[in-house]
């Protein structure tokens, strides 16, 4: 059974290395000080903050995986004062026992309340952990002054549409996580209807491709056709019969 078969598209094809990675070239690119210092075993805390789909999680994970250390995950939805305080002590006790630094990957981390920030500010002032947050909320207004000041905060930016379809095209032509073993047919037209108003969300984007995939009518040789209607019933948005540029001119 392929483990990837239960899992959304989006899911599966969550990129695995900075290779992988789409968009957000001013983070994440072969320069950024953010890859020289990840090579360098040098990140310190940070605060990843954009758009919902833009690869804040994702960046976080591959950052995680390339390093050596303990990766720790919480979501700050879901984790109380007592979940953070058990991943403190346990990253405090490999600092000492085994001089091993701790990576915390917080979700969500506008979410934590003053108790929450207190017993991690301390954490972090202390060295027992360094901290990777994300955010789609303005951490500057949402989060505690104390943190943020202690952290490096990356801006994250919606995707293009460009990098969208370098994705989307991706997802169609790979075998193992994505939709390589369909026989699909689908128009540039429809895959450029995907990308673009997905607005920024690959998550979104992908979730539409799955979705068109899923929907598309099959032929007598078991072809999936996805034309531009079929693209449009899956991103929830009305084809229209003008160019891009004349869209925006007419808006």
């Amino acid at each position: 059974t392929n483990e990837y078969a239960l899992a959304p598209l989006a899911d599966r094809m969550r990129p695995q290395t900075f290779d992988e990675f789409v968009g957000q070239k001013h983070i994440a690119g072969e320069k950024s000080l953010l890859r020289r210092a990840v090579k360098a075993g040098a990140l310190g805390s940070c605060i990843f903050y954009g758009p919902a789909g833009c690869g804040k999680t994702t960046l976080a994970n591959i950052i995680a995986s390339e390093l050596n250390a303990n990766i720790e995950k919480l979501n700050a939805v879901s984790a109380g004062v007592a979940d953070c305080k058990k991943v403190i002590e346990k990253a405090a006790e490999n600092l000492r026992m085994f001089g091993k630094r701790t990576y915390l990957l917080l979700d969500e981390c506008h979410r934590f309340n003053k108790a929450q920030s207190d017993c991690l500010l301390q954490a972090i002032e202390k060295g027992h952990i360094i901290f990777i947050g994300s955010t789609t909320v303005n951490p500057y207004v949402s989060m505690t002054t104390a943190i943020v000041s202690r952290c490096r905060v990356f801006e994250f930016e919606k995707l293009s549409p460009e990098d969208i379809l370098v994705a989307l095209k991706r997802a169609l032509s790979d075998k193992i996580k994505g939709l390589g073993n369909l026989k699909i047919d689908i128009t540039e037209e429809a895959l450029s209807h995907i990308a673009h108003f997905a607005a920024g969300d690959l998550r979104n984007a992908l979730n539409a491709l799955e979705f068109a995939a899923l929907s598309a009518p099959k032929d007598a040789d078991g072809v999936l056709h996805i034309d531009i209607e079929t693209a449009a019933q899956a991103a929830q948005k009305r084809a229209i019969s003008v160019d891009q540029s004349l869209y925006y001119d007419l808006i």
